[in-house]
């Protein structure tokens, strides 16, 4: 004799019911993990170029020296000709770019911080760029580009960078 549940009144072999609800379960579960790889593969900055069209958009008036963008795609600096300074950051299908002070970057071990006051950017970590990586973005800057980093974070301050290759745009 099998057990049995009564589901609405009908009594139904309780190996049916659990079967039923593993199935629920695994489809529930299978949607979230279909959802979750396509929210995370997709959402790439894909180049330099990408992130320097982004602030030239965002940031009217303006020419783009150089972008640099983390190894994971999530996050990208860029420096205009005027030695301003700005951060992308993919949020859904679009560049988000927010000019910032020079304040707002920083070096740390696994690569650069940035952290903004716009909470929809928030902190963004540019992994795998280091502090020479900045110091090519805009090498025509020169000294006003070294003061800047130096007043800023005395971390991307050092000797001089003329001889460097910038990250283009």
């Amino acid at each position: 004799m099998t057990a049995s549940l009564a589901v609405a009144g009908v009594a139904v072999p309780a190996v049916v019911v659990y079967a039923t609800i593993g199935v629920v379960v695994l489809g529930l579960a299978m949607s979230l993990g279909w959802l979750w790889r396509r929210g995370r593969h997709g959402h790439r900055i894909g180049t330099p170029e990408d992130a320097a069209e982004a602030v030239e958009a965002a940031l009217t008036g303006v020419r783009v020296a150089g972008a640099v963008v983390g190894a994971d795609g999530t996050g990208a600096l860029a420096v205009t000709d005027d030695g301003r300074v700005a951060a992308v950051k993919r949020l859904g299908a679009r560049l988000i770019a927010r000019e910032i002070g020079w304040r707002s970057v920083r070096s740390t071990a696994t690569g650069i911080l940035i952290e903004t006051d716009d909470p929809r950017l928030g902190t963004i970590a540019l992994a795998g760029v280091n502090v020479l990586d900045i110091r090519r973005l805009a090498p025509q800057l020169g000294s006003r580009f070294r003061a800047a980093c130096a007043t800023a974070s005395p971390s991307l301050a050092g000797p001089s960078f003329s001889n460097s290759k910038a990250i283009a745009h």
